[in-house]
């Protein structure tokens, strides 16, 4: 069960970060973040983040089997 939590949790935690990315790059509008080099920087990074907590959630639900 707590794989599958680090699973849905690393996964939003990426989903931010990309929205975060689009929205420091202009894509998306509507937020003080909208065109903010700062969270250009900081999405991609949240993202790799929230993909590495993913990988950890999947390798040890294969570990445990």
């Amino acid at each position: 069960m707590r794989r599958i939590v680090l699973v849905v949790v690393g996964a939003l935690v990426a989903l931010a970060g990309i929205v975060w990315t689009l929205q420091g790059l202009g894509y998306i509008s509507g937020s003080f973040m909208t065109g903010a080099t700062l969270w250009a920087v900081v999405g991609p990074v949240v993202a790799l983040i929230g993909l590495a907590i993913v990988a950890f959630g999947i390798r040890g639900r294969q570990r445990a089997r």
